[in-house]
């Protein structure tokens, strides 16, 4: 962190003189093309040949920072040592005593942590250590700063800001056998430290494998929550873009269809869902505060929904309804007397016990409103309040910040439960952004010209698998939780709560996938056709379904921008998941339901094959997973019932080629569909694993032994061929 501090003194100034995209500098140095395209400053070619030399400099000094921390480590143990040593013999103790010295970790001003580099002491140690924060840049001034032309300055920065902004290390308390709540409960815990230490009005979420691509995202993003209309939006999700997936995109990892179809479609009602990552908040509606305006939306779902389970929470939003029609401003900013004595009381039941904590709640709420820059505006803010002068960080700033951050801070409050990142799912992204919606608040889709941020995705098979397992787990939970999109409240749109209902319903259809992928090797088994009479009234219907779904997807496709090879491969890998992941979601999900069986999933490995010069050795690698068994047995079942089907035709004095044909089609479609998957177990060479071939000599067998015990084969061959 130190040394990317020290870095980025050098590389922000460059990329602002010189207007660079992307501000990643690894992704920058390594584009392909011309660098002085659109470039007219003179000295752009000096500067950036510097900056290069700087970076690869700073490169080596990151790679090298294990052995350089291990041997400034050794060297001050040995000097703590020997005068421990001097000590014990100046107090005339015998020197055969052994000495007291706890190993440190030695930084390079002088500072240690407790524990040796490699050996974790304790309370010192991954997974049990106390909360840190380690400021390292401070926070800059309101005003513009411009640097000089100095013979110190690798750059010349005359007419350029070089303002930094503030940059803060935090790890939050970890103690052994103690529910973190994954990465829920890490952003709840940064967003408590940074009200108190900056108390952005805003807050912009990344994944750590993604980097920001296009610096101007963030005034597109602000600028949907600062215009008139805007504080109702608490939200601003930008679409997920991905380096390094294959040509052909073999796993569907860019996820056009829902990226540029889904969540387009979503922004013409009340908003996208959240995903995770690439994300714009507004940091009061994480607060669980209600929008300034917003409406009650009625329906059939919409009435049945709030009788049955939401009675007492719709008359108790009326009754805050009633009060907001009174005072457009949050209760937060705007209570007083006695309302404010009774609201005050509860806030640390809510919040918890810091008081610095609840006292930056209304400045961040004053602070997110749009500019009062129309007459007809009244809930807004006076231009230039936000130029006013920040409180300097000190001790008790960061005391209070790492209280904060404690394990025990959240208990008996609402963190997790309806303030901040909620808990309790392994899709803490989809419920978190529910539960704003459900109170009435709206979220923007922001598709820039440039793409706004780039991240990393799994291309191996497994790898992928398993991501789409915990997707689909986790809309499992949603489905059997109060975070449903049926039982959602008025205040959400019927279509939004439609959309919101599909992602806890999605992952059911793997059990009607499952018997459609089946059907047409029984139908070959059989023999017997999947539709036993063939009327015109039925074939006229088949026709006109037929077309309706293939012009609904051309529609579809055109509309979002999606080409047609993006479409098919989301169709291909719609068949992967649902015949694997989602089917063992759906029964993970009700064995936690019924059962009471915790869930555990694997985090997604984005990391490529090392040893490998290929940039997508990762797609080859073949890593066996129990994931893999219902799809290569629909393979596998397929391809025998067309070789069935097709000696029993051959061998059949009465052969029915028609009826062959139109069993062999559908099993071949389903084959089509699978296709991506039986690629990936082949690997590199074509060559299939050992496991492979032992689970398909399985299922040979047993489907033969199963067919010959169900059907005599003998039978069905008039002409003396017998299996």
């Amino acid at each position: 962190m130190a040394e990317a501090a020290s870095f980025a003194q050098v590389w922000i100034p460059f990329c602002r003189k010189h207007a660079i995209e992307p501000r990643n500098p690894d992704s920058y140095f390594n584009m392909k093309g011309d660098p002085t395209k659109n470039q007219m400053r003179q000295d752009f070619v000096r500067d950036r040949r510097r900056v290069k030399r700087e970076y690869d400099e700073f490169k080596v000094r990151i790679n090298g920072l294990p052995e350089s921390i291990r041997r400034r480590s050794d060297a001050y143990n040995a000097h703590e040592e020997i005068k421990a040593k001097r000590q014990q013999i100046e107090a005339g103790l015998e020197p055969i005593e052994p000495l007291n010295v706890s190993k440190a970790t030695w930084m390079a001003d002088g500072t240690y942590w407790p524990g040796a580099w490699s050996t974790p002491t304790v309370d010192q140690g991954r997974g049990d250590h106390a909360g840190i924060i380690q400021v390292m840049l401070a926070p800059p001034s309101s005003e513009p700063l411009f640097g000089n032309s100095g013979d110190d300055n690798l750059i010349d920065t005359t007419e350029v800001d070089i303002r930094l902004p503030m940059l803060v290390y935090v790890s939050r308390e970890k103690r052994p056998n103690y529910d973190h709540n994954k990465k829920a409960g890490a952003m709840n815990a940064l967003v408590r430290a940074s009200a108190i230490m900056s108390n952005g009005p805003f807050i912009l979420n990344l994944d750590c494998d993604h980097y920001v691509y296009n610096s101007m995202a963030f005034r597109e993003g602000i600028c949907f929550m600062m215009d008139r209309g805007g504080e109702n939006i608490a939200y601003v999700q930008f679409p997920q873009r991905f380096e390094g997936i294959d040509p052909s995109d073999r796993y569907a990892n860019h996820n056009t269809v829902f990226f540029d179809g889904n969540m387009r479609a979503l922004d013409g009602l009340q908003g996208p869902m959240y995903v995770g990552t690439g994300c714009m908040f507004r940091r009061i509606a994480l607060y669980a505060f209600d929008p300034p305006r917003y409406k009650e939306h009625g329906g059939i779902c919409a009435g049945f929904c709030c009788c049955w389970c939401c009675g007492n929470e719709r008359r108790r939003r009326k009754q805050v309804h009633s009060k907001d029609a009174k005072k457009p401003e949050l209760e937060s900013a705007s209570i007083n007397g006695e309302e404010e004595d009774a609201e005050m009381q509860l806030l640390p039941k809510k919040y918890g016990g810091s008081t610095a904590l609840l006292t930056s709640i209304p400045r961040a709420e004053f602070q997110g409103r749009p500019v009062a820059d129309h007459p007809g505006l009244k809930y807004g803010r006076p231009p230039g309040a936000l130029r006013e002068r920040r409180d300097n960080l000190n001790t008790a700033v960061i005391a209070e910040a790492i209280s904060v951050i404690s394990c025990w801070y959240e208990d008996k409050s609402e963190w997790g439960r309806s303030v901040g990142w909620i808990y309790g799912s392994v899709t803490e992204d989809v419920v978190t952004g529910f539960r704003m919606h459900d109170r009435g608040w709206r979220s923007v889709y922001c598709v820039t010209k440039r793409d706004a941020f780039r991240g990393t995705a799994p291309i191996n098979l497994t790898d992928r698998l398993q991501q789409v397992l915990r997707w689909a787990t986790g809309s499992v939970e949603i489905f059997f939780s109060r975070n449903n999109g049926l039982l959602a409240s008025t205040r959400m749109k019927i279509l939004q709560r439609v959309a919101y209902a599909n992602v806890g319903i999605y992952p059911f259809t793997s059990v009607f996938l499952l018997v459609y992928c089946f059907l047409p090797a029984l139908s070959l088994f059989t023999d017997q056709f999947i539709v036993q009479t063939l009327d015109i009234l039925f074939l006229v219907y088949l026709l006109v379904i037929t077309l309706t779904l293939c012009m609904l997807a051309l529609l579809e496709v055109k509309w979002a921008g999606i080409t047609l090879e993006e479409w098919w491969r989301n169709e291909q890998f719609w068949v992967i998941g649902g015949t694997s992941a989602h089917l063992v979601a759906v029964l993970q999900g009700l064995l936690k339901v019924v059962a009471g069986v915790d869930i555990s999933f694997t985090l997604t490995s984005k990391s490529g094959a090392e040893g490998e010069s290929d940039e997508f050795a990762e797609l080859y690698v073949v890593k066996w997973t129990s994931l893999m068994i219902p799809p290569l047995t629909i393979v596998m079942v397929n391809m025998i019932a067309i070789a069935v089907a097709l000696a029993r035709t051959v061998y059949s004095s009465n052969p029915s080629w028609s009826k062959l044909l139109g069993g062999v089609f559908f099993s071949l479609w389903v084959l089509m569909h699978l296709y991506p998957f039986a690629k990936g177990l082949m690997g590199r060479r074509g060559k299939l694993p050992t496991i492979i071939w032992v689970w398909a000599g399985l299922i040979s067998i047993t489907i033969s032994l199963l067919w010959v015990a169900i059907s005599n084969p003998a039978n069905q061959f008039s002409s003396g061929f017998t299996l």
